[in-house]
């Protein structure tokens, strides 16, 4: 049993990187990986909504969907929880934290249209998890997406003192950047069987 939760959630950090290699939440992943606090916040509060909503909606799917033949509703579903989620977190960072709560700006309301957390919400569903794997399954989602956030970031911060050629400046190099990681992520490739 930890051996599989081990696997699944190596497999979803490195292996099947949720923005390195399905290329699911590339928005957030251009847009708030400038500075690796930025990166590291953005990452940990959308790991805390991938893992809530992955169990959630597990527990929707499971107990409400699949007996009712409602499996209609699903996106619907998976969306409100998601962005239910969205808003409480953001709730609590903006009385606990008002300064990251501006930092991450409109990034942290768009957590809920991230193709990444619904995707994860879909595929725990898809791969018939139970509630444990659903879990390290979205904690290991959000771990990755953190990972590349903050691997991004970091680059980033040291290309702005880089001599780079004036058509490389801005968002193309970090989308060359971008494209690097992904290639170095297909290096974690046969890690875990699929």
């Amino acid at each position: 049993m930890l051996q599989g939760l081990f696997l699944i959630l190596v497999s979803t950090v490195l292996v099947n990187n949720f923005v390195l290699s399905r290329f699911l939440g590339i928005c957030p992943f251009i847009g708030v990986s400038e500075r690796i606090e930025t990166a590291l916040s953005m990452g940990w509060a959308t790991t805390l909504v991938m893992t809530v909503s992955a169990v959630v909606t597990w527990g929707l799917e499971q107990y409400v969907l699949i007996p009712f033949d409602l499996g209609f509703l699903q996106y619907v579903v998976y969306i409100l929880v998601i962005a239910t989620m969205v808003q409480t977190i953001e709730t609590i960072l903006a009385k606990t934290s008002p300064a990251l709560h501006r930092t991450l700006g409109i990034f942290l309301p768009l957590i809920t249209t991230n193709c990444a957390v619904l995707g994860l919400a879909i595929l725990v569903a898809q791969k018939g998890y139970n509630v444990l794997e659903a879990a390290v399954f979205a904690t290991g989602g959000g771990l990755g997406f953190t990972l590349a956030l903050v691997l991004l970031a970091g680059i980033r911060e040291r290309l702005e003192w880089a001599d780079i050629p004036e058509a490389f400046k801005g968002k193309p190099i970090v989308l060359i950047t971008a494209g690097l990681l992904s290639m170095a992520f297909l290096g974690f490739t046969g890690l875990v069987a699929q």
